[in-house]
């Protein structure tokens, strides 16, 4: 059926996981991925029997209590205890899209066949996403260690009858919405709890979410970068390919192709330059923007082998008839790369405010302030002042989360990555980086302006004359801050197709 995919056919990827966003695609369980499911249930009960061993979470207790034993009548009781007991995430409520994202990764990781749940467990978090259920969690308490205990806790309550969920707009008991759909909480069985809460779902839906947006990004920072150039009278020479090529790094080879696409047939560019070189702000677009490129595209290689892995623990192996407790929960590799993209994003952001700072200056023929009567009207000069504001802010965000960690559960969790820090301050600093844009596009069109009646290329034309649409001329002081956040919606929906 085209309206629906199927858990466990086939690897996620990331355009797959836009799709089925977007689209509204349903999800179902393939049957391969049910087989998977139910062999491991299978082996994990003749074994829960059999063995003479204790098993670490499932006849045991947690963390440091592991070496405290669990009798067979209380393995179902010790699951929900443990759900309950560390639903502890507080802080905003996490936005619908990233609960989705997380109710997704999760039913794809426990669709291998590694975990231990039953086949119902992981419908009903099917069925939560297909009927917009929507468990609420909070996106403060992870310690991207164990997993994402915390947050990943208050998600599953619900399947246990327990917590809140949004249904339909309003904010609901999740018993009664689930007597609601006639569905009965589901009764966990043995090491269920564990295949829930352990885990990087949380770290991995919200850098999915981050890095999708962080693609799209870095394409409206070359768009605009190319608008401040011509606004600037800059020079075409630094974005050549010829130049690229003797260092070719695929980002820098890709934002110098990108520019000279988008500044094709512009009359200001063919001017003949009037200036022997730029400031570096305009002259390095393509190493700078170059170089966050591959950022991105290296922290999407990561998250993408996370997303497709079992993170949770022990981790079952029936074929090797093996139970190892393991380190698959821990959101090292997650953190560091999250902290590197944070890096790389905070520097489209300090870059473009330099362009903003060079277009208010009154250098090459240009107003000072952008405005024809400086003076009596202030003009540009104080968005610069909060586009540097907020790369003063993004600055501090880019402290590395990984490089921190506090000993939990009394020393037995003694390393833990901070990944869901590093995953959250992302969207601090993407949406800091939006509004440096949207200033730095508001600076560059103005500019443009100043140098009609010659004009730049029909792409940029195009899309100027869109903007202009909903963004004046600023001929007179005018309150800026509406402009800036009119700027900010007509890029987050404007497509930019290059």
């Amino acid at each position: 059926m085209k309206n629906v995919y199927y858990v466990g056919s086939d690897e996620l990827t990331f355009e797959l996981i836009e799709r089925i966003i977007n689209e509204n695609l349903k999800l179902e369980l393939a049957p391969e991925a049910k087989e998977r499911i139910q062999k491991c249930r299978d082996y994990l009960d003749k074994k829960t029997v059999e063995s003479a061993e204790p098993l670490y979470g499932i006849t045991t207790g947690f963390g440091s209590l592991c070496s405290k034993n669990i009798s067979q009548d209380e393995v179902g009781i010790l699951q929900e205890n443990l759900i309950k007991s560390h639903a502890c995430s507080v802080g905003e409520e996490i936005r619908p899209v990233i609960i989705k994202l997380m109710l997704l990764l999760k039913a794809h990781a426990l669709s291998l066949g590694h975990s231990g749940v039953q086949v119902i467990t992981v419908q009903r978090i099917l069925d939560f996403f297909n009927n917009d259920v929507m468990p609420i969690v909070y996106d403060r308490g992870s310690l991207g260690a164990s997993g994402d205990l915390a947050p990943l806790a208050n998600l599953f309550l619900p399947l246990i009858g327990v917590g809140d969920v949004y249904y339909k707009g309003k904010k609901r008991e999740a018993i009664s919405v689930l007597d609601e759909f006639g569905w009965e909480p589901v009764k966990l069985m043995s090491k269920e709890g564990l295949a829930l809460l352990n885990g990087t779902q949380f770290m991995s839906a919200n850098g999915v979410f981050a890095i999708l947006k962080a693609f799209r990004l870095s394409k409206k920072a070359d768009l605009i970068a190319a608008l401040s150039l011509e606004a600037f009278d800059g020079r075409i020479d630094p974005f050549m390919d010829c130049i690229q090529q003797i260092r070719p790094h695929k980002g820098q080879i890709e934002t110098g192709e990108n520019v000279r696409k988008l500044l094709e047939g512009s009359e200001l560019i063919a001017c003949p330059g009037k200036h022997v070189q730029d400031p570096y702000s305009f002259r390095c677009v393509p190493q700078v923007h170059g170089a966050t490129k591959d950022a991105i595209r290296y922290v999407s290689s990561v998250l993408l082998t996370e997303i497709n892995s079992v993170t949770d623990n022990p981790t079952i192996f029936p074929d090797e008839d093996r139970i190892i407790s393991g380190g698959n929960f821990h959101g090292q590799p997650l953190a560091i790369s999250y902290d590197f993209l944070g890096i790389a994003l905070a520097e489209l952001g300090n870059i473009s405010e330099r362009r903003i700072a060079q277009l208010i200056m009154g250098l090459r023929g240009l107003p000072e302030f952008l405005v024809a009567n400086p003076g009596l009207n202030s003009g540009f000069m104080i968005p610069q002042y909060a586009a540097a504001s907020m790369v003063s802010q993004n600055k501090m965000y880019c402290y590395a989360a990984s490089s921190d960690s506090i000993v939990s559960s009394n020393g037995q969790e003694d390393h833990v990555s901070m990944g869901a820090n590093a995953a959250t301050k992302l969207f601090r600093i993407m949406d800091n980086l939006e509004h440096i844009l949207a200033i730095e596009l508001m600076n560059a069109a103005q500019g443009i302006d100043f140098r009609r009646p010659q004009k730049t290329s029909p792409i940029l034309e195009r899309f100027l004359c869109e903007y202009r649409k909903e963004v004046p001329f600023v001929k007179d002081d005018i309150v800026m801050y509406k402009e800036i956040h009119k700027t900010v919606a007509f890029l987050s929906r404007t497509k930019f197709d290059y």
